[in-house]
């Protein structure tokens, strides 16, 4: 797994799809920090290892990044760990359309082309 904070090139997302799941990258994105992290087996992974530096619960999305799609489709929302109804999503999914829109910001920021 690996902390992305700065950027991460689509080469670079692309092998790591190529090495685990063949077309896709699984990420938690922290949307306060404007983090993410990716490359692990499972989003859950992923999550414990942002809450273990600090990030809060609510602000942690599970998604899937597509590297081979264009940014404005390649960002999944999908991922048990969203199953949240304490704080009023009650999908995998990214319920609320301003979550998601800021989701793909900051994927969209953190990766370099």
């Amino acid at each position: 797994m690996k902390f992305v904070k700065d950027t991460i090139t689509l080469d670079e997302l692309r092998m790591l799809a190529k090495n685990m799941f063949g077309n896709l990258v699984k990420a938690v994105v922290d949307i306060e920090k404007e983090i993410m992290v990716i490359d692990g087996d499972l989003h859950s992974d992923e999550e414990a290892m942002l809450l273990e530096d600090g990030s809060k619960q609510e602000n942690l999305w599970g998604i899937n990044i597509y590297p081979d799609m264009d940014e404005n489709t390649r960002v999944e929302f999908d991922s048990m760990i969203n199953l949240r109804p304490a704080f009023k999503n009650l999908s995998r999914g990214v319920d609320d359309p301003k979550i998601q829109e800021k989701i793909v910001k900051i994927v969209n920021k953190l990766i370099q082309k």
